[in-house]
């Protein structure tokens, strides 16, 4: 895992943010060009400790899609395409093309999977009636008989990141802060371990260093085309 995300780092970077949608909002039986355009925002959640907020751009990102089904896009022989999306021809340019959109300029690598996550039991069945045993939505004015809460989802579609994006920049730059709001001299076991007042000071710079790094104006000088010579 530390390798995977020292391929997503550079311009003095060094951590990336875990996100996940868990499961992914489809309806059985869409596309992936019809599920994909029909979320304006990517729809996943921060698992990284943290604010939770709205991420319009980031830096570099690894995207994982699977689970969801491969059928054709919703379209008419001789009708123009809906959207850029369903001129893909294959669903990883499908992925590849909406987080683009999503994230002009950054650097995104994608994988779509067919296999879904498996989440029979013992796996916590914490989802919503309104999922279908293979973890896809249903409108809930069908009145599916296998809605309930005795009815085990065996399955999920799931999208998955990891991202390099100035969401770490609060991140980091607020454990700073309570770092530095915290009286280590009174922590006599901390020092006692083997550790230097002056090399505490040293790692809280180095740690303010780094939460500049994902500040979305970093780099305005050349530097974030810059590789981490690290």
């Amino acid at each position: 895992m530390g390798h995977f995300a020292d391929s997503l780092t550079f311009s003095g970077r060094k951590v990336v943010a875990a996100w996940a949608s868990l499961p992914f909002p489809a309806f059985c039986g869409s596309s992936l060009p019809d599920t994909l355009s029909a979320h304006q925002d990517v729809p996943w959640k921060l698992l990284s400790s943290g604010r939770e907020q709205k991420v319009s751009c980031c830096f570099a990102q690894s995207v994982v899609l699977r689970g969801i089904c491969k059928e054709r896009p919703s379209s008419s022989p001789g009708q123009k395409p809906p959207t850029p999306l369903h001129t893909c021809e294959t669903p990883q340019q499908v992925l590849q093309q909406y987080l683009h959109t999503q994230f002009p300029g950054a650097f995104s690598t994608a994988h779509v999977l067919q296999q879904p996550c498996d989440t029979r039991p013992p796996f916590p069945q914490f989802f919503s009636p309104l999922l279908t045993k293979q973890g896809f939505l249903q409108d809930k004015a069908l009145g599916h008989s296998s809605a309930g809460p005795n009815r085990a989802v065996e399955s999920i579609p799931v999208l998955a990141a990891l991202q390099a994006s100035p969401v770490l920049h609060t991140l980091l730059s607020g454990l700073c802060q309570d770092l530095q709001a915290r009286n280590v001299r009174r922590c006599s076991s901390f020092f006692t371990a083997g550790v230097e007042q002056d090399d505490f000071q040293e790692a809280l710079e180095e740690l303010k260093t780094l939460s500049q790094c994902y500040e979305t104006g970093f780099g305005a000088d050349g530097s974030e085309d810059e590789a981490d010579s690290d």
